[in-house]
Formats: structure tokens, C-alpha cells, sequence
């Protein structure tokens, strides 16, 4: 269950991804899987292969992109990664707000 985010913020996320940007949007987050984890940030971009390479520089591999169904591919980041991934993109802003 995804909470914490308006749907100005979902829209401007979805319509950067759609733009072939690298955009992240952080929520709170509960999902019985991860019950340590409070939220997740989504880095995506439209462009599978920009989103790749992007990902190559924190780790992430190509394989763990979830490619939806509705066009908006992403990488979903918690825990050390998500707060390593937050602070080299300069989102302090997710960091003070979810984390």
C-alpha cells in the first residue's frame, strides 16, 4: 500500500518518466514482504535503455527494472540503496520527508 504522495506529484513523476527523464517519486510504503521497510523511492524513465545504464552506476541491474504494463518502467529502491541513490541525486528533499 503506497501512501504519503499527491496526485500533482504522481502526475508530474509519470509525465517526466513518459518524457524519456530518469524521475523519482518516494512514498511511505507497507507491504508484508518488507516489514522493515516504511517506503520506496521509484527511479524511472520510459527509455528502458537510459534507465539501465542509469542504474548501472548505483549497482542495479537491468533485470530488476519492473516493467509495468501501463508504461512506466522503474527500479524500486529501498532501505541502504534507496538512501545512498537519495543523497548521490541530491533529493534531500525524499530523505527529510519519507526516510
Amino acid at each position: 500500500m503506497a501512501f504519503g504522495v499527491n496526485r500533482r506529484e504522481l502526475n508530474t513523476w509519470k509525465d517526466r518518466v513518459s518524457r524519456g527523464e530518469v524521475a523519482f517519486i518516494t512514498h511511505f510504503w507497507l507491504d508484508d514482504r518488507f516489514p522493515n521497510v516504511r517506503s520506496v523511492t521509484k527511479a524511472g524513465c520510459a527509455d528502458i535503455e537510459k534507465l539501465s545504464e542509469w542504474g548501472k552506476k548505483y549497482g542495479l541491474k537491468r533485470e530488476w527494472i519492473h516493467k509495468r504494463h501501463d508504461g512506466f518502467p522503474h527500479y524500486d529502491l529501498m532501505g541502504e540503496t534507496q538512501l545512498y541513490v537519495l543523497k548521490e541525486e541530491g533529493l534531500d528533499d525524499h530523505i527529510k520527508r519519507f526516510l
